[in-house]
């Protein structure tokens, strides 16, 4: 299994046909297919099926796609090792971040960090897990800052718990169910939930059904942090967030926070990271000031 043949596979993949990624990596269609095949009788398994439809991948050749990202992302981390020992180019950095941290204490961490690295080049993206995972699976993130539930990830990702995060309903100051107490007061509204895997809102309708409480009827499944804002600033949507955010003067303007009781259990937030896999020099320390500002916060 080599470099080339590697990069062959995943060029395939994001390109979408053999035509696409033999012009990508300035190759001819014939010795990008070559690779391909020997990539093939190295595994001992069909990887792509070709058809008028295009190129499909099966299941082994998904399967391989994966760690192929990963080790192609692994070799590159180490070639950028090496050189920042020589003295070479500035380091890369992916990070994923829950709006959590944004509004808490990013602004803390990067003034650090600049100190420290000042030529690092940081990459930040939204700490959505259902993009986390596969992101530190297949090597594109470094880590992520983000709310889970350790048992829900998968085993290849490993999760270090720095703080528990209630959450708590809100909705438009003046809202006409802001004084409501209880769950059966707000039957009947409106919502806009993130109802993607492991999320906060998934997290609210599993604990609803598990304590016998009606879940929400009328849903707008939004799985934007700026949608989802807008909608409970400007609508009589109620979402469910960080109680933190909800009250934090920039983040929280325009909401207010329902006092309904009992609440759901708080997730943990935490860094996650590509089990068994240390990180990067350039990575490290500042996953380890994340740690640090957040259990101090």
């Amino acid at each position: 299994m080599k470099d080339h043949q590697l990069k062959a596979l995943v060029q395939v993949a994001d390109a979408g046909s053999i035509r696409a990624a033999a012009r990508a990596m300035h190759l001819s269609q014939s010795a990008l297919t070559k690779a391909l095949r020997e990539l093939e009788e190295d595994v001992g398994a069909e990887l792509l099926t070709r058809s008028y439809k295009g190129v499909v991948f099966t299941p082994a050749g998904q399967a391989l796609l994966v760690r192929a990202r990963l080790a192609l992302a692994t070799l590159e981390k180490a070639r950028e090792e090496v050189r920042l020992l020589r003295g070479g180019a500035g380091a890369r950095i992916a990070v994923a971040l829950t709006p959590l941290v944004a509004a808490t204490v990013l602004a803390r961490v990067l003034a650090e960090f600049r100190r420290t690295q000042p030529h690092a080049a940081l990459s930040l993206e939204e700490g959505l897990l259902t993009n986390v995972v596969p992101g530190i699976i297949e090597g594109r993130l470094d880590f992520a800052v983000a709310l889970a539930n350790a048992q829900d990830l998968p085993y290849d990702v490993a999760f270090e718990r720095l703080a528990d995060i209630p959450a708590v309903p809100a909705g438009r100051i003046g809202h006409p169910l802001a004084g409501a107490r209880t769950w059966a007061e707000l039957r009947g509204a409106s919502w806009v939930l993130n109802l993607t895997g492991a999320s906060q809102g998934s997290h609210l309708v599993n604990w609803l059904e598990a304590n016998g409480i009606d879940v929400p009827a009328s849903t707008v499944r939004c799985a934007s942090p700026t949608l989802m804002l807008e909608l409970m600033r400007r609508t009589d949507h109620i979402g469910f967030g960080p109680t933190v955010l909800v009250r934090d003067p920039v983040f929280g303007a325009g909401l207010q926070e329902f006092a309904v009781e009992p609440l759901p259990p708080p997730m943990s937030l935490g860094i996650l990271t590509l089990r068994g896999m240390p990180l990067s020099v350039a990575a490290r320390p500042l996953a380890a000031l994340f740690a640090r500002q957040l259990r101090d916060a």
